[in-house]
Protein backbone atom coordinates (compact mmCIF):
# COMPACT_ATOMS: atom_id res chain seq x y z
CA UNK A 1 0.00 0.00 0.00
CA UNK A 2 1.47 3.37 -1.01
CA UNK A 3 1.43 6.39 1.27
CA UNK A 4 -1.19 7.97 -0.97
CA UNK A 5 -3.52 5.03 -0.27
CA UNK A 6 -2.82 4.77 3.46
CA UNK A 7 -5.13 6.46 5.94
CA UNK A 8 -4.33 7.35 9.53
CA UNK A 9 -6.52 7.43 12.59
CA UNK A 10 -6.06 10.61 14.62
CA UNK A 11 -6.96 11.66 18.14
CA UNK A 12 -6.96 15.42 18.68
CA UNK A 13 -6.97 16.61 22.30
CA UNK A 14 -7.71 20.32 22.12
CA UNK A 15 -10.03 22.75 23.86
CA UNK A 16 -9.20 25.56 21.41
CA UNK A 17 -11.66 26.17 18.60
CA UNK A 18 -8.95 28.09 16.71
CA UNK A 19 -6.56 25.11 16.65
CA UNK A 20 -9.41 22.70 15.86
CA UNK A 21 -10.47 24.91 12.95
CA UNK A 22 -6.89 25.17 11.68
CA UNK A 23 -6.40 21.39 11.88
CA UNK A 24 -9.67 20.42 10.22
CA UNK A 25 -8.71 21.21 6.60
CA UNK A 26 -5.27 19.64 7.19
CA UNK A 27 -6.88 16.32 8.10
CA UNK A 28 -8.84 15.40 4.97
CA UNK A 29 -10.87 12.21 5.13
CA UNK A 30 -8.92 10.78 2.19
CA UNK A 31 -5.74 10.58 4.32
CA UNK A 32 -7.07 10.76 7.87
CA UNK A 33 -10.06 8.48 7.97
CA UNK A 34 -10.92 8.51 11.64
CA UNK A 35 -10.42 11.84 13.40
CA UNK A 36 -11.71 12.05 16.97
CA UNK A 37 -11.57 15.33 18.85
CA UNK A 38 -11.82 15.60 22.63
CA UNK A 39 -11.39 18.62 24.89
CA UNK A 40 -9.59 17.18 27.93
CA UNK A 41 -6.73 14.85 28.80
CA UNK A 42 -9.10 12.57 30.75
CA UNK A 43 -11.35 12.23 27.70
CA UNK A 44 -8.27 11.60 25.54
CA UNK A 45 -7.08 8.84 27.90
CA UNK A 46 -10.52 7.19 27.84
CA UNK A 47 -10.77 7.41 24.05
CA UNK A 48 -7.24 6.08 23.58
CA UNK A 49 -7.95 3.19 25.97
CA UNK A 50 -10.94 2.17 23.82
CA UNK A 51 -8.91 1.92 20.61
CA UNK A 52 -5.44 2.70 19.29
CA UNK A 53 -4.67 5.69 17.07
CA UNK A 54 -1.86 6.21 14.57
CA UNK A 55 -1.43 9.87 15.52
CA UNK A 56 -2.27 11.95 18.58
CA UNK A 57 -2.21 15.75 18.55
CA UNK A 58 -2.30 17.45 21.94
CA UNK A 59 -2.93 21.18 22.19
CA UNK A 60 -1.42 22.02 25.57
CA UNK A 61 -2.61 23.02 28.07
CA UNK A 62 -6.03 21.44 28.32
CA UNK A 63 -8.58 22.33 31.03
CA UNK A 64 -7.60 19.39 33.23
CA UNK A 65 -3.88 18.91 32.50
CA UNK A 66 -0.94 19.95 30.32
CA UNK A 67 -1.02 16.63 28.45
CA UNK A 68 2.74 16.14 28.87
CA UNK A 69 2.46 12.90 30.88
CA UNK A 70 -0.18 11.58 28.45
CA UNK A 71 2.12 12.28 25.49
CA UNK A 72 5.07 10.55 27.17
CA UNK A 73 2.95 7.53 28.17
CA UNK A 74 1.63 7.05 24.63
CA UNK A 75 5.08 7.22 23.04
CA UNK A 76 6.60 4.94 25.67
CA UNK A 77 3.94 2.24 25.45
CA UNK A 78 2.63 2.23 21.87
CA UNK A 79 3.54 2.78 18.25
CA UNK A 80 1.46 5.95 18.15
CA UNK A 81 3.19 9.16 17.06
CA UNK A 82 2.44 12.27 19.14
CA UNK A 83 2.58 15.99 18.37
CA UNK A 84 2.38 18.32 21.36
CA UNK A 85 1.58 21.99 20.73
CA UNK A 86 2.91 24.13 23.58
CA UNK A 87 2.69 27.83 24.39
CA UNK A 88 5.89 29.58 23.37
CA UNK A 89 6.60 30.67 26.96
CA UNK A 90 6.56 27.02 28.17
CA UNK A 91 7.80 25.42 24.95
CA UNK A 92 11.47 24.82 25.87
CA UNK A 93 10.63 23.29 29.27
CA UNK A 94 8.06 20.96 27.70
CA UNK A 95 10.35 20.16 24.78
CA UNK A 96 13.13 19.14 27.17
CA UNK A 97 10.74 16.81 29.05
CA UNK A 98 9.18 15.09 26.05
CA UNK A 99 11.84 14.90 23.33
CA UNK A 100 13.71 11.98 24.98
CA UNK A 101 10.49 9.98 24.64
CA UNK A 102 10.01 10.70 20.93
CA UNK A 103 7.24 13.27 21.24
CA UNK A 104 7.20 15.88 18.45
CA UNK A 105 6.63 19.45 19.61
CA UNK A 106 5.66 22.78 18.06
CA UNK A 107 5.48 26.15 19.76
CA UNK A 108 2.29 28.13 19.41
CA UNK A 109 1.04 30.28 18.01
CA UNK A 110 1.87 28.35 14.87
CA UNK A 111 0.91 28.53 11.21
CA UNK A 112 -1.12 26.19 9.04
CA UNK A 113 2.05 25.60 7.02
CA UNK A 114 3.95 24.49 10.14
CA UNK A 115 1.05 22.22 11.14
CA UNK A 116 0.98 20.74 7.64
CA UNK A 117 4.73 20.06 7.77
CA UNK A 118 4.35 18.52 11.22
CA UNK A 119 1.61 16.18 9.93
CA UNK A 120 4.02 15.05 7.22
CA UNK A 121 6.64 14.29 9.88
CA UNK A 122 4.09 12.42 11.96
CA UNK A 123 2.95 10.21 9.09
CA UNK A 124 6.56 9.57 8.09
CA UNK A 125 7.45 8.56 11.65
CA UNK A 126 4.34 6.33 11.84
CA UNK A 127 5.41 4.51 8.67
CA UNK A 128 8.88 3.96 10.11
CA UNK A 129 7.36 2.55 13.31
CA UNK A 130 5.01 0.36 11.25
CA UNK A 131 8.01 -1.21 9.49
CA UNK A 132 9.75 -1.78 12.82
CA UNK A 133 6.60 -3.40 14.22
CA UNK A 134 6.55 -5.80 11.25
CA UNK A 135 10.23 -6.68 11.81
CA UNK A 136 9.59 -7.23 15.51
CA UNK A 137 6.67 -9.50 14.70
CA UNK A 138 8.85 -11.41 12.25
CA UNK A 139 11.57 -11.87 14.87
CA UNK A 140 8.99 -13.00 17.44
CA UNK A 141 7.59 -15.54 14.97
CA UNK A 142 11.10 -16.84 14.26
CA UNK A 143 11.81 -17.15 18.01
CA UNK A 144 8.56 -19.07 18.46
CA UNK A 145 9.57 -21.43 15.64
CA UNK A 146 12.95 -22.03 17.29
CA UNK A 147 11.24 -22.78 20.62
CA UNK A 148 8.88 -25.25 18.96
CA UNK A 149 11.67 -27.00 17.03
CA UNK A 150 13.78 -27.25 20.21
CA UNK A 151 10.82 -28.69 22.12
CA UNK A 152 10.20 -31.24 19.36
CA UNK A 153 13.91 -32.17 19.35
CA UNK A 154 13.79 -32.67 23.12
CA UNK A 155 10.79 -35.00 22.73
CA UNK A 156 12.59 -37.00 20.02
CA UNK A 157 15.70 -37.25 22.19
CA UNK A 158 13.70 -38.45 25.20
CA UNK A 159 11.19 -40.70 23.42
CA UNK A 160 13.25 -42.14 20.58
CA UNK A 161 16.76 -41.93 22.02
CA UNK A 162 18.06 -39.71 19.22
CA UNK A 163 20.93 -37.32 19.75
CA UNK A 164 20.47 -33.59 18.98
CA UNK A 165 21.82 -33.63 15.38
CA UNK A 166 19.72 -36.72 14.54
CA UNK A 167 16.60 -35.13 16.06
CA UNK A 168 17.21 -31.96 14.05
CA UNK A 169 17.70 -34.00 10.86
CA UNK A 170 14.48 -35.94 11.63
CA UNK A 171 12.49 -32.69 11.82
CA UNK A 172 14.06 -31.28 8.64
CA UNK A 173 13.43 -34.52 6.73
CA UNK A 174 9.84 -34.72 7.98
CA UNK A 175 9.23 -31.13 6.84
CA UNK A 176 10.75 -31.83 3.43
CA UNK A 177 8.86 -35.12 2.90
CA UNK A 178 5.51 -33.61 3.87
CA UNK A 179 6.16 -30.26 2.13
CA UNK A 180 5.55 -28.36 5.35
CA UNK A 181 7.62 -25.92 7.38
CA UNK A 182 9.93 -27.01 10.19
CA UNK A 183 7.53 -25.27 12.55
CA UNK A 184 4.62 -27.40 11.31
CA UNK A 185 6.74 -30.55 11.58
CA UNK A 186 7.69 -29.62 15.14
CA UNK A 187 4.04 -29.00 16.00
CA UNK A 188 3.12 -32.42 14.56
CA UNK A 189 5.75 -34.06 16.77
CA UNK A 190 4.69 -32.10 19.86
CA UNK A 191 1.03 -32.93 19.38
CA UNK A 192 1.73 -36.60 18.77
CA UNK A 193 1.13 -36.59 15.03
CA UNK A 194 4.60 -37.82 14.05
CA UNK A 195 4.87 -39.02 10.50
CA UNK A 196 7.10 -41.77 9.22
CA UNK A 197 10.23 -40.62 7.44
Amino acid sequence: MSLEERTYSVLVASASQNINSALSPLLPESAFSQVHTVSSVNAARRTFAERPFDLVIINSPLPDDTGVRFAIDICSETGTVVLLLARSETYMGIYDKVVPHGVFTLPKPTSKQALSLALGWLTSARERLRKMEKKTLSVEEKMEEIRLVNRAKWLLINQQGLDEPAAHHYIEKMAMNLCITKRQAAENIIHGGKADE
